[in-house]
């Protein structure tokens, strides 16, 4: 069964083009894992997840989104250099760490 990483900002835009190039690592890895990308109003549409990865700009909602999904989902704020340059292998590596932990 395939893992799903969830990435969430303000609109949804900027992590969608994130989300592509983290979709070009887990191809290259040979990883079965779906990544969607929405804005923070849509969040709970798209659950469930297996981990959520939020946006440095939302980063002030990172709290209730954890209460939204009861600290059952891990939840992190993208690093701001990684997000900035959209290394999406980073980004990948990031949400790896935080389902295996």
């Amino acid at each position: 069964m395939s893992k799903k990483i969830l990435l969430t900002c303000a609109g949804g835009f900027s992590t969608s083009m994130l989300v592509e190039k983290m979709k070009t690592a887990v191809a290259n890895q040979e990883l079965d894992i779906v990544i969607d990308a929405c804005g923070e109003g849509a969040l709970e549409s798209f659950l469930p997840a297996d981990v959520i990865l939020i946006g440095p700009q939302l980063g002030y909602a990172e709290d209730e989104i954890r209460e939204l999904t009861e600290n059952a989902i891990p939840v992190a704020v993208i690093d701001m250099m990684d997000y900035g340059m959209m290394n999406g292998e980073k980004v990948l590596a990031t949400a790896l760490d935080l389902m295996n932990a």
